[in-house]
Parts: C-alpha cells; sequence; structure tokens
C-alpha cells in the first residue's frame, strides 16, 4: 500500500487551497500534535467548536452509582432456634420491624428503626431473657434516640447490665443487636455471637468474636488486672465481653474501677446499597459449625431456591446439627429485598505460578535422592 507522508500531504493541501483563496486547515503531524497554531484562528468570531467526549466507562459507572446510592432497602426477616446438644436453653432473640412504634414512641423521622437481637446466656437463662426485654426499652427511651444511635446503644448496652447488677440474678449473656435506619445499618456486639452481611455473596463480618483468644482483648483483660488461663477469661469464661456475670468474682466493678469483663459493645456501622443482600445474626453455636463464607453461600442457595427468610433459618440450624453443633443454636435473617439473591459470576483470578531457582534446585536434590 502506498502512503503519502506528511510533507507531500501539507504541500497538496497548501496548492488546493491556495487555488481557493482559503487559509489552510491545521494538519496533525507525525507526532501527534496541529502542525498549525491558534493564531491561524485570530480573525475568525469565535474559536473552532470542540467536540465533548462521552465516556461510555463514565456513563456506565455513574448508571451504577445511581442505582447503588438510590437503594432503598425492603426488610424481611426470619428467626429460628433450637437447643441443640444442651440440656436446656439459654438463647433468647428478638425481631421488632419498628421500634418507636412497637413502644408507643411518636418520632419526628418518618424513617422506622427496625432492631433484631441474638442473646446467648451462660449460667442460666435469666441474663439473656431480661436483656431481651429491657435493652430495646432503653435504647427508645434515650433522650438522643434515634439521632445519635451509636451512643445511644452504647450507653443503652451499659445500662442494661448495670440494671441486671441490681437484680438479684445471677448469670450472663453475649448481646448482638442489630438496627436498620433508612440505608443505615448499625450492628452492636458484645460476646462470640457474630453478624455476617452477603454483600454479591461475598461475606463482609459486622462483628468481631470477642474470646480470650483474641490478642485485643486479650491486651485489654490484663490492663485491667485479669487474665486468661486455659482460653478462658480467669479462668472461668470463654468470653470476654458480656452482659451480666456480676456474681462471679473479679469480673466487674461499680464505680470509677473497670473489671476485665466489660459489657461495651462494639460498634460497625455501613450504608446499605442495592448489592447488599441480607445479614445472617447467629449464636456462636452457628459459629461453631459454619464458617462466615460458608454461612453465606448456604443461605442464598436456599433462598435462591425457595425465597423464604424463616425456612431458610430453620435449615440453618438443621444443618448445623447435622454437623455435631453441641451449643444451643438460634438465627436471625434479615434480607433487604423482596427478590432472592442472583445466580454468583464466578471470576476466576488469573495466577501466575513460578519456582524460584533455588527452589528448583531444592526439587532436583529431592527427586535425585
Amino acid at each position: 500500500m502506498y502512503v503519502k507522508d506528511a510533507e507531500q500531504v501539507s504541500q497538496e493541501m497548501e496548492e488546493l487551497d491556495d487555488s481557493n483563496n482559503k487559509k489552510p486547515w491545521p494538519l496533525l503531524c507525525r507526532g501527534g500534535f496541529f502542525c498549525s497554531q491558534m493564531e491561524n484562528w485570530a480573525d475568525k468570531d469565535s474559536p473552532p467548536a470542540v467536540l465533548e467526549c462521552i465516556s461510555e466507562d463514565a456513563v456506565a459507572t455513574d448508571r451504577k452509582h445511581d442505582l447503588l446510592t438510590n437503594f432503598v432497602p425492603t426488610l424481611r426477616s426470619g428467626e429460628w432456634s433450637d437447643i441443640g446438644g444442651r440440656p436446656y436453653m439459654e438463647d433468647t432473640h428478638i425481631c421488632i420491624a419498628d421500634l418507636a412504634k412497637n413502644f408507643g414512641c411518636n418520632l419526628m423521622s418518618e424513617e422506622a428503626v427496625s432492631f433484631y437481637g441474638v442473646f446467648d446466656g451462660h449460667g442460666g437463662q435469666d441474663a439473656s431473657q431480661f436483656v431481651r426485654d429491657h435493652l430495646p426499652r432503653v435504647i427508645v427511651e434515650d433522650a438522643e434516640f434515634p439521632l445519635e444511635l451509636e451512643k445511644v446503644v452504647t450507653r443503652s448496652f451499659m445500662e442494661t447490665d448495670a440494671a441486671f447488677a441490681k437484680s438479684t440474678l445471677a448469670s450472663g449473656t453475649t448481646a448482638i443487636t442489630a438496627m436498620i435506619s433508612g440505608r443505615s445499618l448499625l450492628v452492636a456486639n458484645a460476646g462470640d455471637s457474630r453478624a455476617v452481611l452477603s454483600r454479591r455473596g461475598i461475606a463482609t463480618e459486622m462483628s468481631k468474636d470477642h474470646r480470650p483468644c483474641c490478642m485485643e482483648e486479650r491486651r485489654r483483660v490484663e490492663s485491667l488486672g485479669g487474665s486468661i488461663d486455659d482460653g478462658y477469661l480467669n479462668g472461668q469464661l470463654g468470653v470476654t465481653r458480656a452482659i451480666g456475670d456480676w456474681h462471679l468474682e473479679g469480673m466487674k466493678e461499680t464505680g470509677e474501677r473497670i473489671g476485665p469483663l466489660s459489657a461495651e459493645p462494639e460498634i460497625k456501622m455501613i450504608i446499605l446499597t442495592k448489592e447488599d443482600e441480607f445479614l445472617i445474626i447467629g449464636s456462636d453455636g452457628i459459629w461453631d459449625v459454619f464458617s462466615s463464607q460458608n454461612a453465606i453461600d448456604f443461605t442464598r442457595r436456599r433462598l435462591q431456591e425457595h425465597n423464604d427468610v424463616k425456612l431458610c433459618c430453620k435449615l440453618i440450624v438443621e444443618e448445623a446439627k447435622k454437623r455435631g453443633a453441641t451449643d444451643n443454636l438460634t438465627v436471625v435473617l434479615v434480607s433487604f429485598h423482596l427478590e432472592p439473591p442472583p445466580p454468583s459470576i464466578i471470576q476466576r483470578a488469573s495466577v501466575r505460578r513460578s519456582i524460584s531457582a533455588e527452589g528448583l534446585h531444592s526439587l532436583k536434590c529431592l527427586l535425585e535422592g
């Protein structure tokens, strides 16, 4: 193919322009810049029009952003519990669609605040029942509810713990709660129950297990005069945060002193998007036999089959028993959509495998004996 070079094209264009008494158009040089200068248009009334560049990627990104930020969750919840392999049932749970309305409070806000909780008792059921019955009311009656939810929930955990201390009851309980207001999801946890969010089928843990094996918790415990003995707090408890247990010596203190067992929850808050599918809240008996991702996978498949949140909770508990769970079992499932989760698209990452010269030499020596 014969292609004219830029100089030849430029010369021919100049001859053509001279014959028509016109100024030359700017030519694109080999380097990719305009050869002529802006002075070529100095005698014109206005500069040449510039076409706007519309990026398809940018449009797609904006459209995706709109779908995410304009998302309004439609809540559906289910629950199921079982005594499991224990002689007594110490778990309790609660699901309230509209927290303020449930307690007869009129709020200025039009958005309902939904409340879900799982309370795993130990040493009896008194503490778990007490927290289930008192904590939601304490939250609603706080002067800053629902404007400052993080502060309100933290205060309410501590106030409920102090109220239980005044009772004659002797037991304790872990406590994990989830509150949803509009697109905001707030999870508060004290203990080793767990909340896990499904985001496009990927497990996102919304809480951290407060167990003696956790290094952060161990440092906190030891700084407050506690100890970890054989995996137990002060040799007695398998958790480092809980409500109650005031009867156990050396666990909690009144006044300015703080004992190693804390009722203060850790808070995690996110803004829900369309990619967020559902939230699983379970007592530790569930997580003894399910990993977080395994629970998400199991739940997604069941929701895709029948889209029944309560039946799904029952199947999770039954599966936990089949896997040999020995503890009480409680699950609360909150779905953010009316439709079942979409099929997963598995993207296999390309992995480049290589072996170093040292590794190759070691392998050679191994094969040669």
